[in-house]
């Protein structure tokens, strides 16, 4: 599967070791946030390198943010490696595509910052820590409402990531219900880089927010060029 393994040798949780997967987008257009969340896996194991008196072993395979490459990953954690429980991913759509693997082999993951309900939904294998989009939508339609007092909005959604559409389709039912109007939705996909069609059309209609549910990358880039064209709102 071309998964890259990281960790020390030994045996398995059958012994003196148990094995904990890593799976995570270590490279990618979403490398930067799995490198972020394996940071924060690492320093958890140095802190309680030892769990029912076993020691911790750590194996990530890099599921390379592709669907098709998680689906992969997440076979040699639970075939190859043969691992106990398993962390990540992030990304909702990388978690989702491992999700059926780890369930048919019984095998509990979860996720760190994957807050698409479906990572979840009919899988009794799969848990998380963070809030849902259902919430965070809604949290985030309620503050532009009554803190920022903005009533109209256009939504920009990349629809190849189902963490941005999830997170849209709960805060447009949440602003859309408080009074807001949306303007218009626009969609862009991961990787693409020239914004401004889509940010001149937006200019136009002349909306008080932009609801931008994405990903760092593009999102970065949407704002400067926004900035760049004189939208400043």
């Amino acid at each position: 599967a071309g998964a890259t393994l990281v960790g020390c040798s030994g045996s398995s949780g059958d012994g003196d070791v148990i094995k904990i997967g890593v799976f995570e987008p270590l490279t990618g257009a979403n490398g930067a946030g799995g490198a972020d969340e394996y940071d924060g896996i690492k320093l958890a194991n140095k802190l309680a390198p030892t769990v029912l008196g076993k020691k911790v072993q750590l194996v990530a395979v890099d599921n390379k943010s592709d669907k098709v490459e998680a689906a992969n990953a997440a076979t040699v954690l639970v075939q190859k490696e043969k691992v106990k429980a398993v962390i990540g991913s992030w990304g909702s759509s990388l978690s989702m595509a491992g999700g059926p693997i780890f369930a048919e082999a019984k095998v509990p993951a979860v996720a760190v910052s994957a807050t698409n309900p479906n990572v979840t939904k009919g899988n009794p294998f799969y848990f998380r820590v963070c809030f849902i989009d259902p919430f965070q939508g809604t949290v985030g339609a309620n503050f532009v409402l009554k803190d920022l007092k903005l009533k109209k909005a256009v939504v920009m959604i990349d629809n190849s990531s189902d963490y941005s559409k999830g997170l849209a389709k709960f805060f447009k039912e949440a602003y859309t219900k408080g009074g807001g109007t949306i303007a218009a939705e626009e969609a862009y996909l991961q990787k693409d880089k020239d914004f401004k069609a889509i940010l001149t059309k937006i200019k136009g209609m002349s909306p008080e927010v932009i609801y931008l549910p994405g990903y760092y990358e593009e999102v970065g880039m949407i704002a400067k060029q926004a900035r760049e064209m004189g939208i400043s709102i």
